[in-house]
């Protein structure tokens, strides 16, 4: 295959995208394939010889759509969206044209400055203060990573990167049960280790209790141990729970803790001024992600930190060598300074695509669709008899169960999934197995949306 065949593939493809997303509703959400049955209809081997792209396309057809679950689909409301607007697709294939390595200014510099623009456009979008900057990451366990990884440095006064761990103090980090499991896995990659993730308890609100935040604090600074951030959830995934960000920042400053907001996916909303309250006080922060791949139509992956000083970050992540000095240009801006890996994405550009293509007023509707369809089907929801509403919206993310028991509640999840018009997924709650409904998939509408409690109707 050549770049003349590209071109005719290429289109081929397209039109192939477009009948896909326009009869996405004909489709089950979830692939109905058992394990292993995509693994048993490929080859063993690799081919010796070059096959045709008709042969690889028509394959392409038969195996790959009817065995992937539809993100786009309009019923797609599992975990939280990975939104995929036309613009984005549009914006990521001339960058997989391009195929530039961004990891520095010189090898890309329209890649680096754009980031720089699109951090900027971002944070003044979610109401930010002016003195945040950022980068773009490709998920938020990268940023949170990157966050935790600062954490320890900063208060291992960077000996950590010079002589390892061996002989540090005992580090913790402090977060809520309802914090994500990137957290988790950030202490341990980190070789902090997960018995010094100190959970802090939540209130009847589900937010950390700052006062127990406080104190936990306090105990370990009495037995020697070297407290070193706090990690603080704006939308938690199970049930979209909230810490109260300006009292929990508040602690950690009086303590010198450096902090990191979680607000993955709740961030996004945070373009729609009514909803800024939920984290109010949030400028206050030293990192923040959020990630808009869940919920403004940037293409996964595409996750936004911004920082309120990067220099700590940089320190503890940068590492120049000879071969990737800029010469001549000591302190240009070489964003795989910020973040863990060397290689990255041209990941702006689609972010510049998507809010050029909507605009900001665009994006706060779709949001707004999304909450008030939310409220709408958890009422409907909680008017049949044998529902209960375990967790009201939080944006537009809830939780209900039906009254006689988790494995009614579990029959009836396993139910609607192999129903196929929508995709749900689980959390526990309080001890209790809880069905999800995260409304904000690109394609969702109202119909869409409204179609879940009269299924739950039929099928409870």
């Amino acid at each position: 295959m050549d770049h003349e065949d590209l071109r005719h593939w290429s289109k081929r493809a397209a039109d192939w995208a477009a009948e896909y997303h326009a009869g996405l509703s004909d489709r089950p959400v979830r692939a109905p394939v058992q394990p292993g049955s995509v693994k048993a209809a490929l080859p063993k081997t690799p081919p010796e010889a070059a096959e045709s792209m008709e042969a690889i396309w028509a394959d392409f057809e038969a195996l790959v759509p009817g065995a992937m679950t539809h993100w786009q689909h309009p019923g797609f409301m599992a975990y939280f969206p990975a939104n995929a607007a036309p613009a984005s697709m549009l914006a990521e294939q001339v960058a997989n044209a391009m195929a530039a390595q961004c990891m520095l200014w010189q090898t890309s510099p329209a890649a680096t400055e754009m980031e720089e623009v699109m951090v900027g456009w971002l944070r003044d979008a979610l109401g930010l203060a002016p003195h945040f900057s950022g980068t773009i990451h490709d998920s938020a366990t990268t940023a949170t990573l990157s966050a935790i990884l600062t954490m320890r440095e900063r208060t291992l006064d960077w000996a950590g990167n010079e002589d390892g761990l061996s002989g540090q103090p005992r580090l913790r980090i402090y977060a809520s049960a309802e914090t994500h499991s990137s957290v988790d896995k950030a202490v341990r990659i980190a070789g902090i280790g997960q018995a010094n993730l100190v959970k802090v308890p939540t209130g009847a609100d589900h937010a950390m209790e700052v006062e127990a935040l406080d104190s936990a604090i306090r105990a370990d600074l009495a037995v020697g141990h070297r407290p070193a951030g706090v990690v603080i959830c704006a939308g938690g995934t199970s049930i979209g729970a909230f810490d109260r960000v300006g009292e929990s920042l508040t602690v950690a400053k009086t303590h010198n803790l450096m902090t990191h907001v979680d607000a993955a996916w709740a961030g996004s909303a945070m373009i729609c001024p009514e909803f800024r309250a939920l984290w109010d006080g949030v400028d206050g922060a030293d990192s923040i992600v959020f990630n808009p791949h869940k919920w403004l139509g940037a293409q996964f992956d595409c996750a936004v930190q911004f920082l309120a000083d990067p220099a700590p970050q940089v320190r503890t992540l940068g590492l120049r060598p000879d071969y990737l000095e800029t010469l001549g240009q000591s302190e240009i801006t070489n964003f795989n300074e910020w973040t863990v890996p060397l290689g990255r994405r041209f990941r702006a550009l689609k972010l510049w695509f998507v809010l050029r293509a909507y605009g900001l007023e665009g994006l706060r509707t779709r949001v707004r669709n999304h909450v008030a369809w939310a409220e709408e089907a958890c009422a409907a929801l909680e008017a049949l008899p044998g529902v209960e509403i375990t967790t009201r919206p939080s944006l537009s993310l809830f939780s209900f169960a039906l009254r006689n028991g988790d494995a009614a509640t579990e029959a009836l999840l396993q139910r609607l999934n192999d129903d196929g018009r929508v995709y749900l997924t689980q959390t526990r709650h309080e001890g209790r197995f809880v069905i999800r409904v995260s409304v904000g998939g690109w394609s969702t509408t109202r119909d869409a949306v409204m179609l879940l409690p009269r299924l739950v109707e039929d099928f409870a």
